[in-house]
């Protein structure tokens, strides 16, 4: 029996959302320990397409005990704890200060500071 176009389409969105919420979620999990990556927006952009792609994958990610609260918060009241807040900061003045103390040259040290401070 052949595949209407319509169907093949909405397959092929649901496996582009799926795609996206996966690796939204990667970029999220590695945004962890890299200082430059950012976590939340990831995160928050995983749980979007999962919604759209794969309602088992969306479920996980709400009932996840890291991931759930922060997207809970963002749909309830559109807003990031204060908490990932802190952290986001506290993460980046380190990593300024790690640069600090390696003796980067001031350009350097200049150019990170004012990129910190746009996050």
């Amino acid at each position: 029996m052949p595949v209407e176009q319509g169907a093949e389409i909405t397959n092929m969105g649901k496996t582009g959302y799926r795609l996206l919420a996966y690796i939204s979620l990667g970029l999220g999990v590695a945004g962890i320990v890299l200082p430059l990556l950012p976590t939340t927006p990831f995160v928050l952009l995983a749980a979007w397409s999962a919604s759209r792609g794969s309602p088992a994958f969306e479920s996980w990610l709400h009932g996840h005990r890291r991931f759930g609260p922060l997207i809970r918060d963002w749909r309830e009241r559109q807003a990031v704890p204060l908490s990932a807040k802190w952290l986001a900061a506290s993460l980046l003045a380190t990593s300024w200060g790690f640069i600090w103390w390696w003796q980067a040259q001031p350009l350097v040290l200049a150019i990170t500071g004012v990129f910190f401070r746009a996050w």
